[in-house]
C-alpha cells in the first residue's frame, strides 16, 4: 500500500497527476481512479507511466493491471468525455507545440501548464505583455482610448456591456503617455463558444484520410523516369526547411460548424488552445461589433466609437517580437510571428516558396489568399516574361537585317514635312534612324505571335488559378463556406431595422431593403461615376492640350537637344505630367468611392467591398489608361494632311505621329508609367510606415531614453505600429491589378511589360510580407473563399486584351502596310513571299508627296528648306497614302490606303475570333476542379457521414451503460 507520503512525492515528479490520499488499509479501486476527471486535468500518458513504475516495486494489495485497463479505457474516451473534464494535457500538436521543441514562450502556456508550472511561467506571461496580469488569461483584443476623450460616457456604457457579455477587461496606462488608456480583453471558453457556433466557426473533428487514386502502369512509368531525372537536380531549393515549419495540424483534419451540443465529436486537447489567435480575435471583434452604446438601433458597434474618436485604436496583438537573439536552425522560431519572419518576410528567401499555411493561421484566410494569388500570379509571369525577353532579342538580332529602318537610316534626301505650325523645321527622314531602330526592337515579325501568345496566357493563368484556389480552399476548409454565413452589416441593420421579412435560408426575420429605395439608390450611384469618368476624360483632354500647345514651344526652343527632339519631349513631359494628374486624382476617386457605396447601403461587408472595388477601379483604370488608349488609337490618326489640317476648336493643330510611327510614344507612355507607378507604390507601402514607426521611435527616445523601449509590453509596441489600410487588402489588389492590366492590354506595343511586371511582385512579395509582419499592426483574421469580385474584373480584363491588342497590331503598328506591300505592292508582289528583300522600296511607298506653296498661312514654316539644297524647296514627304498634288484629285486617297484598310479590318476580325476561339477552348479542356480532389471531396463527405454516426451511435452506447450501472435502465431503448 502507498502512504499519503509517498503519494505526494510521486506528484512533485509528475505534477499533472491527481492523487488523493487514502486511509491505511484501503484498497486503491477502479472507480477512483474513473472519478479522477471531475476533479481535475489528467495527465493520461503520464498516469499511465507512473503506474508502471509503482506496478515494478512492492504492490502490497493494489491490483495495478486493472488500473491500467481502466486507465486505457478512459484514453479512448477523452475526447468524448471532455464536457466533464476541466482540461486535459494530452501529447498533441496544438497552437504552440508546433513550434521548435524546448523555446515555447508565452504563446505555448496554456492555462492548465500554468497551474502546474508555478510563479516563474506566469511571472514570464507577465512579462512579455500577451496576458493579464495574473498571468492566465490571454490578451485577445486591445482598445485604445484617451482620458481627456469627450466620449466618456459612451465609453463607459460600452464597456459595461462588453462586461455583460462575458469578455473579461483589464485596462493599463501607458508608459510613456498616461493619457493614453489600454484597454485588455480577454474571451473565456463559454464566450467563445457561444459566438463560435453563431458565426459557424469551422473546428476540426477527425483526422483526415486521404484517398489515393488509382495510378495507371503508363503514369507510374512516367513518374520512375522523373524521379530518376529529379536525383541529378539540387533538392528543391526554393523549398522552406520542413524543420523549420510547423506541421499545422488543422490542415489534416475534418472541420465542421463548431456546436456546444455535440462538443464531444470535436479534436479537443485544450479548452485554451481549442480556437487558435486569429479566431479568437475574430470572435471578439464580432462581439464588439454588436454592442452597444448609446440607446438606439443605431448607436451599435465599435467601428462607429472609432470614428466618433472615443477609442482611437482597436487591434488584435501580435504574438511577440520578430527578432530573436539566437539563430533559428539552432534555437528554433522564438513564436510565429518570428518563424513568419525568418522564413517569409526575410529578403534572403526572396527565391523561396511562400509558407501559405503558416500566414493563413496568423493572417487569416483572407490574407492567405492575397498571398497565394500573388505568388500563383508571379509563377505564371516567368513564361510570358521569358516570350516577351525573347521577342525584344529578337527584334534586337534581326535589327541589321530590317530593311525597313535600313532605307530609313539612309534616306537622307528625303525631307519630311513639319510636324507642327511655323515654328517647327524640315528634316531629314534620316534623322529619325535612331527612332526607326528602337521601333523594330518592339515591332517584327514576332509581335503577333506574341500578342496571340499573351490572350492565351490569360486564359490559362485564369483557368489554372481556378484550380489552385479550388485546391487552397480545400486545404483551407473554405469549399463550404458561403456568403449566406455573413452577418448583416450593423449600418444595414441600423437603417432598415423598422422593415423585416423572413429570411428564405435561415428562416428568420431581418432587415429588409425595400426595391425601389435600391433603384434609387444605385441610380444615383451610377451617375456619380458616370460624372468622375467624365472627369477623367477632361483631364485627358487637358493633356492632349498640352501636348498640341508645347510641340510648337518645345520647336523654337534654344537648346538644340530638345529643338531637334521636339516630339520626344513633348511626349515625356506629358506622360509626366499624366502621371501627376493620375496620383492627385487617385484621392479624390476614394472620397467619391467611398461616400457613393456607402449611399448605396449595401447588405454584407462583401457586398460593401464589391461595390467599393468595382467603383474604384473603374475610377483608376480610366484614369491610368485614358491617355494611354489616346496614344494608341487617336494620335495622328485625324490629323488630315498638309495645306488641310484638322484643328482643335479651330486654333490648334492636332498632334501627329513621329516619321518613325507612332508606337515609340506608345511604348514610352507605357514604360514611364509602369516604372514610375510601380516605384511609388513601393515607396508609399514600404517607406511611408518606415519612415512614421522610425519617427515614433526616435520621439520616445528622445523623451525617456532608449532604455525603455526594452520595457514596452506588446500591446505598447503594436500600439506604435501603423495600422493596416483602412479597405484591407484593397490596394494590393489594386496595385496588381493594374498592373496585370498594364501587361495584357498593351503588351503588342510593350513586349517587355511582362518582364519588368515579373522583377517587381519578385519584390513586391517580400515587401507586402515585411511590412505585415514588421510595420503594421496585426489585422484581424478574417475568411474569405476567394479574391472575390477582383475575378471578374481579370475576366473582363482578358477579354478587352485581345481587342485592344488586335487594334494596336492592326492600327498603331505597321505590320499590316508592310504585309501589304510585300504581298501586293513590292518586288515579290503576287509571288506569295514576304521576306526583307520584297520590303525595297516600302518607305518610299508609304511616304506622299505635298507642294510646299500650298501651306495654309498659319501653318507656313519659317524655314524655307534652303538649308539642305542651297534653294528654297518646292516639295515635301509626310506619311499617309494620298495622290500627288498634280493628281485630278490632288491629295486624295489611293488604292494603297483602301488595301490597307481593308486588310486591318480583315485583320482584327479574324485575330479575334481566332483568339477568342482558342480561349474558349481551352476555357472548356481545363476544368476547374482537378480529378484527384474531386475524387477526395467525394470520399470526405462519405467518410464525415460515417464519422458522425459513429460518435453518435458511441456516445448512446455509453450513455445506455451508465444508465444500466447507475440502475436506471430502461426497456426498449435503441441502439
Amino acid at each position: 500500500m502507498l502512504s499519503e507520503g509517498s503519494v505526494h512525492g510521486e506528484k512533485g515528479k509528475h505534477p499533472n497527476i491527481l492523487f488523493s490520499p487514502w486511509p491505511e488499509g484501503r484498497h486503491l479501486s477502479v472507480s477512483r481512479l474513473r472519478s479522477c476527471p471531475s476533479e481535475g486535468g489528467v495527465d493520461l500518458q503520464g498516469y499511465q507511466l507512473d503506474m508502471q513504475r509503482l506496478s515494478d516495486g512492492p504492490r502490497n494489495d493494489v491490483d495495478f493491471s486493472e488500473i491500467l485497463n481502466a486507465i486505457q479505457e478512459m484514453a479512448k474516451d477523452v475526447n468524448i468525455l471532455f464536457d466533464e473534464l476541466e482540461a486535459v494535457n494530452s501529447p498533441c500538436k496544438d497552437d504552440d507545440s508546433l513550434l521548435h521543441p524546448g523555446n515555447l514562450t508565452s504563446t505555448s502556456d496554456d492555462a492548465s501548464r500554468l497551474d502546474a508550472g508555478g510563479e516563474m511561467v506566469r511571472e514570464k506571461n507577465k512579462l512579455n505583455g500577451l496576458y493579464f496580469r495574473d498571468g492566465k488569461c490571454r490578451i485577445d483584443y486591445i482598445l485604445v482610448y484617451r482620458k481627456s476623450s469627450p466620449q466618456t460616457e459612451k465609453r463607459e456604457v460600452f464597456e459595461r456591456n462588453i462586461r455583460a457579455e462575458g469578455l473579461q477587461m483589464e485596462k493599463e496606462s501607458s508608459l510613456i503617455n498616461s493619457d493614453i488608456i489600454f484597454v485588455k480583453l480577454h474571451a473565456p471558453w463559454e464566450v467563445l463558444g457561444r459566438y463560435a457556433e453563431q458565426m459557424n466557426v469551422r473546428m476540426p473533428f477527425r483526422r483526415k484520410i486521404y484517398y489515393l487514386p488509382r495510378r495507371y502502369k503508363f503514369m507510374s512509368r512516367i513518374d520512375k523516369q522523373i524521379s530518376r531525372f529529379r536525383r541529378w537536380l539540387p533538392k528543391k531549393p526554393m523549398r522552406l526547411d520542413k524543420e523549420t515549419l510547423p506541421d499545422l495540424e488543422e490542415n489534416d483534419c475534418y472541420t465542421a460548424p463548431f456546436s456546444q451540443q455535440r462538443i464531444h465529436h470535436f479534436i479537443i486537447h485544450n479548452k485554451d488552445t481549442f480556437f487558435n489567435n486569429a479566431t479568437r480575435s475574430r470572435i471578439v471583434h464580432h462581439i464588439l461589433q454588436r454592442i452597444k452604446y448609446e440607446e438606439g438601433k443605431n448607436k451599435i458597434g465599435l467601428n462607429r466609437l472609432l470614428t466618433n474618436g472615443s477609442y482611437e485604436a482597436a487591434f488584435p496583438l501580435h504574438e511577440g517580437s520578430y527578432r530573436s537573439k539566437n539563430s533559428i536552425r539552432t534555437h528554433g522560431a522564438v513564436n510565429h510571428r518570428h518563424l513568419l519572419y525568418e522564413c517569409w518576410a526575410s529578403w534572403g528567401v526572396w527565391y523561396k516558396y511562400q509558407p501559405l499555411d503558416l500566414v493563413r493561421r496568423y493572417f487569416g484566410e483572407k490574407i492567405g489568399l492575397y498571398f497565394a494569388w500573388l505568388g500563383w500570379y508571379t509563377g505564371m509571369l516567368f513564361p510570358a516574361a521569358f516570350i516577351g525577353l525573347f521577342v525584344f532579342l529578337y527584334g534586337v538580332t534581326t535589327l541589321d537585317h530590317c530593311q525597313v529602318s535600313k532605307e530609313v537610316c539612309r534616306a537622307t534626301g528625303i525631307i519630311m514635312c513639319p510636324v507642327c505650325d511655323k515654328y517647327c523645321p524640315f528634316m531629314r527622314l534620316s534623322d529619325s534612324c535612331v527612332y526607326a531602330k528602337v521601333t523594330h526592337l518592339f515591332d517584327n515579325g514576332a509581335t503577333v505571335f506574341f500578342a496571340v501568345f499573351m490572350a492565351v496566357w490569360a486564359t490559362v493563368f485564369l483557368e489554372f488559378w481556378k484550380r489552385r484556389r479550388a485546391v487552397i480552399a480545400y486545404d483551407w476548409d473554405l469549399i463550404d463556406w458561403e456568403e449566406e454565413e455573413e452577418e448583416i452589416r450593423p449600418q444595414f441593420e441600423a437603417k432598415y431595422s423598422k422593415k423585416e421579412r423572413m429570411n428564405p435560408i435561415s428562416g428568420k426575420p431581418e432587415p429588409y431593403q425595400a426595391f425601389a429605395d435600391k433603384c434609387s439608390r444605385l441610380i444615383v450611384s451610377a451617375s456619380g461615376i458616370f460624372f468622375m469618368i467624365c472627369v477623367v476624360i477632361a483631364a485627358v483632354f487637358g493633356i492632349v492640350i498640352y501636348r498640341v500647345v508645347t510641340v510648337s514651344t518645345f520647336a523654337a526652343f534654344k537648346w538644340a537637344l530638345i529643338r531637334n527632339n521636339s516630339q520626344v519631349a513633348t511626349t515625356g513631359t506629358a506622360v509626366c505630367i499624366n502621371f501627376c494628374i493620375i496620383m492627385l486624382l487617385n484621392v479624390l476617386y476614394e472620397k467619391v468611392a467611398l461616400l457613393l457605396t456607402n449611399l448605396e447601403q449595401p447588405r454584407t461587408e462583401s457586398e460593401w467591398e464589391n461595390s467599393f472595388t468595382l467603383k474604384m477601379f473603374l475610377f483608376q483604370f480610366v484614369n491610368l489608361n485614358s491617355s494611354t488608349f489616346y496614344i494608341a488609337f487617336f494620335l495622328g490618326r485625324f490629323t488630315g494632311h498638309p495645306g488641310a489640317y484638322l484643328r482643335l476648336i479651330n486654333r490648334w493643330r492636332l498632334e501627329e505621329c513621329h516619321p518613325s510611327g507612332c508606337l515609340i510614344d506608345l511604348c514610352m507612355q507605357m514604360g514611364i508609367i509602369m516604372v514610375l507607378k510601380q516605384t511609388w507604390n513601393n515607396f508609399m507601402e514600404l517607406g511611408y510606415p518606415l519612415i512614421q514607426n522610425w519617427w515614433t521611435r526616435r520621439k520616445v527616445r528622445q523623451e525617456h531614453g532608449p532604455e525603455r523601449k526594452i520595457n514596452f509590453p506588446q500591446w505598447e509596441k503594436d500600439y506604435n505600429l501603423q495600422p493596416m489600410n483602412a479597405y484591407g487588402l484593397f490596394d494590393e489588389y489594386l496595385e496588381m491589378i493594374l498592373q496585370f492590366g498594364f501587361t495584357t492590354i498593351f503588351v503588342a506595343a510593350f513586349p517587355l511589360a511582362p518582364l519588368l511586371a515579373l522583377l517587381n511582385n519578385i519584390i513586391e512579395i517580400r515587401l507586402d510580407a515585411y511590412k505585415f509582419v514588421t510595420q503594421w499592426r496585426r489585422p484581424l483574421a478574417s475568411r474569405a473563399k476567394d479574391i472575390g469580385i477582383w475575378y471578374g474584373i481579370l475576366e473582363g480584363i482578358g477579354i478587352l486584351s485581345v481587342i485592344t491588342n488586335a487594334f494596336v497590331i492592326a492600327i498603331t503598328s505597321d505590320f499590316i502596310p508592310r504585309l501589304v506591300y510585300a504581298y501586293k505592292y513590292g518586288p515579290c508582289a503576287g509571288q506569295g513571299e514576304a521576306g526583307q528583300k520584297c520590303m525595297v522600296g516600302y518607305v518610299n511607298a508609304s511616304l506622299s508627296v505635298f507642294r510646299i506653296s500650298d501651306f495654309e498661312n498659319r501653318s507656313e514654316p519659317e524655314s524655307d528648306g534652303s538649308e539642305f539644297s542651297g534653294t528654297p524647296l518646292k516639295y515635301c514627304r509626310y506619311r499617309d497614302y494620298r495622290d500627288s498634288p498634280h493628281a485630278l484629285v490632288p491629295y486624295g486617297y489611293t488604292l494603297q490606303f483602301w488595301h490597307v484598310l481593308a486588310a486591318r479590318l480583315a485583320f482584327i476580325i479574324v485575330f479575334e475570333h481566332l483568339v477568342f476561339c482558342i480561349k474558349h477552348l481551352i476555357s472548356y479542356l481545363i476544368p476547374d476542379l482537378p480529378k484527384d480532389l474531386r475524387d477526395r471531396m467525394r470520399r470526405e463527405k462519405y467518410l464525415i457521414q460515417e464519422m458522425m454516426y459513429e460518435a453518435e451511435l458511441e456516445r448512446l452506447q455509453r450513455e445506455r451503460k451508465e444508465r444500466k450501472k447507475n440502475g436506471k435502465a430502461h426497456h426498449n431503448e435503441w441502439p
